[in-house]
């Protein structure tokens, strides 16, 4: 929202091209970001669809993380704009972005680790669900979850307080989803089993963009790839596309 007299909330409303086929529900066009004086992102192109995984790869430092910001209205746009549902959303506040249906799972996990798993889920009532909705949708997606709903989240695993995060995006009912490295720490089949839980939300229809560093973690699941290097997408296009054997050179020789 560029124009300060538009007050209107944009909205995550899924938007169809001329062949009828869904249309980019979020999209960074050109976008120019900075820390300070030093910018770190240099007109970055990415956009995701309703029911896809995109994947954002590159080695550390490369802007990945900055990026899902900017996408979450967390980090202002320099130059370049950040397209919502059809609409000019650059500048909006974050929190009308998450009312929009635009989700962040920041590096981290971002549970409260002295609170048990239930009153985590708890804390989503404000979103207008009920307790029991709530904790409905969390255990049928992730049963685990209720076998620890009184256990300290801090005390779970890894993988399990990643399904937590995800448990409590869940009850957003978002439309976009951002996940930023998602394999951090995590064993690689622990890893496979969350990628695999990613893939099913995508196909209820959801739009994920979700930042790696290890490429070999989420291809897998990816419609679409686009690798960023020193702020600029140094490749882009379907992860079938021979992305696999460039990898050493998109990342400068870094072991992917």
């Amino acid at each position: 929202m560029t124009d300060a007299t538009d007050t209107r909330t944009p909205t995550a409303v899924p938007q169809t091209s001329e062949r009828g086929e869904p249309a980019d529900i979020l999209e960074l066009r050109g976008v120019h970001a900075a820390y300070g004086r030093i910018t770190v992102l240099h007109g970055v192109d990415v956009a995701v669809r309703p029911g896809r995984v995109v994947a954002l790869l590159g080695p550390n430092g490369a802007g990945k993380t900055t990026t899902l910001r900017v996408a979450a209205g967390a980090h202002p746009v320099h130059a370049g704009r950040l397209v919502l549902g059809g609409r000019d959303a650059t500048g909006a506040d974050p929190r009308d972005l998450a009312r929009a249906g635009v989700c962040l799972i920041p590096e981290g996990r971002g549970v409260f680790p002295n609170l048990s798993v239930r009153d985590n889920l708890l804390m989503m009532t404000f979103t207008g669900r009920r307790r029991e909705e709530i904790e409905e949708i969390a255990y049928a997606r992730f049963p685990i979850l209720g076998q620890r709903r009184s256990q300290a989240a801090g005390t779970l695993s890894g993988g399990e307080q990643q399904m937590l995060a995800l448990a409590r995006a869940l009850t957003t009912d978002p439309a976009v989803l951002l996940l930023d490295e998602l394999s951090m720490g995590l064993a690689p089949l622990v890893v496979a089993r969350l990628y695999e839980l990613v893939a099913e939300i995508a196909a209820q229809g959801v739009a994920v963009l979700v930042v790696e560093q290890f490429a070999s973690a989420v291809l897998g699941i990816a419609d679409h790839a686009a690798v960023l290097v020193r702020g600029r997408i140094a490749w882009q296009g379907s992860p079938e596309g021979g992305l696999r054997d460039e990898l050493s050179a998109l990342y400068m020789g870094s072991t992917v």
